[in-house]
């Protein structure tokens, strides 16, 4: 059975310390929290979810679909310590860009212990070895230094600028070799 067929809910990838599985409905309360943190909102954008209907609604049109059309998208990281939702990781097809990009987001508190590394580097394994993409993108703020950081540590190259449609904020691209 190739990756395509599983079911979204066995769907579920685990590295040493984090259990990484697709997002569901039931992360709304997660999802309104992350995307309100003043980080998220800097670096990423306001995606204007204000209620937990804003969040679910998001989740249901934006990432479910993807999902359920490619088998990758945004996956919730949890630790599996003390089983909190820390971040989020994602393979998103995006509109402006050529090649799937990965995306990645943690709440403040757990940021500084690798977290994010360990889900992005199973989550590019998930995107290329699962799911036999060739190329791999990543788009950052040219002030998130600390992204900057992470997409480089995971072996993309800065290629170019762009601009995402219906932005106007120039973005750097980075591109797997």
């Amino acid at each position: 059975m190739s990756p395509k067929n599983l079911s979204r809910e066995n769907n579920i990838n685990e590295t040493e310390r984090l259990i990484i599985r697709p997002i569901s409905l039931n992360d709304s309360e997660f999802i309104l929290d992350l995307y309100n943190r003043p980080k998220f909102i800097k670096y990423i954008g306001d995606r204007d979810i204000r209620s937990l209907t804003d969040a679910a609604n998001y989740i249901q049109h934006r990432f479910l679909p993807q999902l359920e059309k490619s088998g990758f998208g945004n996956y919730v990281v949890v630790t599996k310590e003390s089983n909190e939702k820390v971040g989020a990781v994602g393979i998103f097809e995006r509109e402006g860009l050529d090649v799937v990009d990965i995306g990645f987001s943690l709440l403040e508190e757990y940021e500084g212990k690798g977290y994010a590394y360990e889900a992005a580097v199973k989550v590019k394994s998930i995107g290329m070895d699962d799911f036999g993409l060739k190329k791999l993108s990543a788009i950052t703020s040219k002030n998130n230094f600390s992204s900057q950081k992470l997409i480089e540590k995971l072996g993309l190259k800065f290629q170019k600028h762009v601009t995402l449609p219906n932005d106007d904020e120039e973005l750097m691209y980075y591109e797997t070799e």
